[in-house]
């Protein structure tokens, strides 16, 4: 099996000596840039190390698809940083804020063609099966995407939405890239199928977990102001939780149409909301919340056909993801 210290150097190179079109660097500038100011890069890794539960070494039929999984994600970003208005992103200015709202969109759609060429470098015995995969996935995080605006015009959102959007938005594109990096290997459809059910409770676990830090994280680790998700009004897991109840409800509804405009306002906003939450317990149904998904998803871990140390590398990428909402 490829070692741990070698799949995360071989991410990290990949992404330093990554390169794009010179020319207009107006469209390609901005794709340079997003690159270059980081990012866990979650999904290339997830890609490469289910295909090292198979093989031993790496070469370019995985990495060129695995990168194009880091580029569609970031292709993602730059767009839902024009949608949210963001002005910062891992703590720089946001492509839309740097430049403007029509470079944005445009270097954001050059970006998701880019994935696409990467992805059409996977071995040819396999090209059709990773293209419906990721066109498919594709399409599901812009719908994703879509019930989250559509969310932004609704009061009180079931908890089975939620998990829906979310599923959508975040988690299938984790399992897209498990399940990517098995069928490059060859691994059998059943072991597959094991690793997309893997990457998506994974990634379910990833987005209560972030939400719970939005509110309840260490700003410093976090990497950015904790509260938004209130101050936006964002439907959150702990809102879409907190609304369950009847009296919470009552007392949220009005605490969203607070004030906002200055910092002070904010403080009292968020310091509100959270003695809600705290009535009810949110910050531990939160953990609970992702201690469960996280379990389904190592269940799925322990179902595939190779056993003992190559598992025991996916509960080490697992608790990496959501260690910090413990």
């Amino acid at each position: 099996m490829i070692s741990e210290s070698t799949l995360s150097n071989t991410v990290s190179e990949l992404f330093r000596t990554i390169e794009f079109t010179a020319e207009p660097s107006g469209l390609y500038d901005p794709l340079r840039y997003m690159i270059s100011i980081g990012g866990k890069r979650l999904r290339p890794r997830l890609c490469l190390l289910a295909y090292s539960l198979f093989k031993d070494e790496l070469n370019e039929s995985i990495l060129e698809p695995a990168c194009a999984l880091e580029v569609f994600h970031t292709f993602t970003l730059i767009h839902d940083d024009i949608m949210d208005k963001s002005p910062m992103r891992r703590g720089m200015p946001t492509v839309w804020k740097k430049w403007n709202d029509d470079t944005a969109i445009l270097s954001g759609d050059v970006m998701s063609i880019e994935s696409y060429r990467r992805i059409a470098m996977a071995p040819k015995n396999c090209l059709a099966e990773v293209l419906a995969l990721f066109s498919k996935t594709a399409a599901e995080v812009c719908e994703g995407q879509q019930y989250d605006m559509d969310f932004e015009d609704i009061d009180k959102v079931p908890m089975e939405d939620y998990m829906k959007m979310i599923g959508l938005k975040t988690a299938v594109l984790l399992a897209c890239s498990a399940k990517m990096g098995a069928v490059i290997a060859g691994a059998s459809e059943a072991d597959a199928d094991a690793l997309y059910r893997y990457g998506y409770e994974l990634g379910l676990a990833f987005q209560v977990a972030d939400d719970y830090l939005d509110t309840y994280g260490d700003e410093k680790v976090f990497g950015k102001p904790i509260g938004g998700d209130i101050v936006n009004n964002k439907k959150s897991w702990l809102l879409t939780k907190a609304m369950e109840d009847e009296k919470a409800c009552a007392e949220l509804e009005p605490l969203m149409q607070m004030p906002v405009d200055t910092a002070e306002e904010r403080s009292a906003k968020i310091d509100a909301v959270r003695k809600v939450y705290a009535g009810l317990e949110i910050d531990r149904l939160a953990r609970e919340e992702v201690a469960r998904l996280t379990a389904n998803a190592l269940a799925a871990a322990d179902s595939l056909s190779v056993k003992g140390v190559r598992v025991e590398a996916l509960k080490r990428f697992a608790e990496s993801l959501v260690s910090r909402a413990k």
